[in-house]
């Protein structure tokens, strides 16, 4: 696939919640993600089922109430970001929060790579 492809692929899924799907689509088997802060088990997640752990304790965690995804801005030909607006709902506590994060994606034969987020704080 093309960086556009793969940007293009990850945001439809991201937008219809087909996240999951994606995973073994579009990353590659030794993707890293790379959070701002240390959230308990370290900032980057090592491979894909690491990041699939991140996913499935993210759902666990929260509720997504409603936000906006933005189009992917590609940045030649090997990374692209997408900027995520949503209100979350901690489903421990009930809190509820706006969040803004970055994702800046890294594309090599064909495949996410890396992913590494931002928050605005």
């Amino acid at each position: 696939m093309t960086l556009n492809e793969i940007a293009n692929a990850l945001v439809a899924g991201c937008r219809s919640g087909d996240t999951k799907p994606n995973l073994d689509r579009l990353y590659s088997a030794d993707a890293v993600s790379v959070e701002p802060v240390d959230y308990g088990d370290g900032r980057a997640a090592q491979g894909l089922d690491a990041i699939k752990g991140k996913h499935d304790w993210w759902d666990s965690a929260f509720e997504v109430l409603g936000g906006s995804i933005s189009d992917p801005m590609p940045h030649g030909d090997d990374r692209f970001a997408v900027i995520f607006e949503m209100q979350t709902k901690n489903k421990e506590t009930g809190a509820v929060e706006d969040m803004i994060e970055v994702g800046v994606y890294h594309v090599a034969d064909g495949k996410i790579t890396r992913e590494e987020f931002f928050y605005a704080s």
